[in-house]
């Protein structure tokens, strides 16, 4: 129980066990003055009825307080679970918009790097293809120069100044087989 019920009690309790000793004070008849008129009653009689009226009054009055407070919160309750909905659904907005933006920036990134692997593949080809023309445009200049050296050396008299000649062999060695070298001298 809570201590405001318990002094309440306690309080009810005292008022009870003063009236049960004091009954006969409080039944004696006297002479009551209201104003514009008298009567006769029980003036402790009249105290108690309107102690009650004013404890009752007073109960009335903490109940309605108690009740507009416990409407006033549920309506608060109510207003806090929208708004803690909106926020949800909010909440749940952003994710799902960071997820598309995810979804589209991995997307962009893929299709760059395809079209970043489909570009260095056309270039290596085109670099392969530009390196092989060079090799075989060098090959066939080497061929021409070797065929016009073939001529040049066809047409030169038997005592040229060059003149091939065998290098001497060395002693054959089973590390090393024995081939001949020709060496170009002047």
């Amino acid at each position: 129980m809570r201590i405001r019920t318990v002094v309440l009690v306690i309080f009810l309790l005292l008022v009870s066990v003063f009236v049960a000793l004091n009954w006969t004070e409080l039944s004696r008849v006297t002479v009551l003055n209201f104003g514009i008129t008298q009567a006769q009653g029980p003036l402790g009689l009249v105290m108690l009825g309107l102690l009650l009226l004013a404890s009752g009054v007073f109960l009335a009055y903490a109940l309605a307080i108690q009740t507009t407070s416990l409407l006033q919160f549920r309506e608060h309750a109510r207003e806090m679970k929208a708004q803690r909905e909106l926020a949800n659904s909010a909440e749940a907005s952003r994710f799902s918009d960071l997820q598309a933006t995810i979804t589209r920036l991995d997307a962009e990134s893929r299709e760059r790097d395809t079209r970043l692997q489909e570009w260095f593949e056309t270039r290596t080809t085109r670099m392969q293809e530009a390196l092989d023309t060079r090799i075989e445009h060098s090959g066939n200049t080497l061929a021409a120069y070797v065929g016009e050296l073939e001529e040049r050396l066809s047409h030169l008299p038997a005592e040229s100044s060059v003149a091939v000649r065998t290098a001497p062999r060395p002693a054959p060695d089973a590390a090393e087989p024995a081939t001949p070298r020709s060496v170009w001298t002047r």
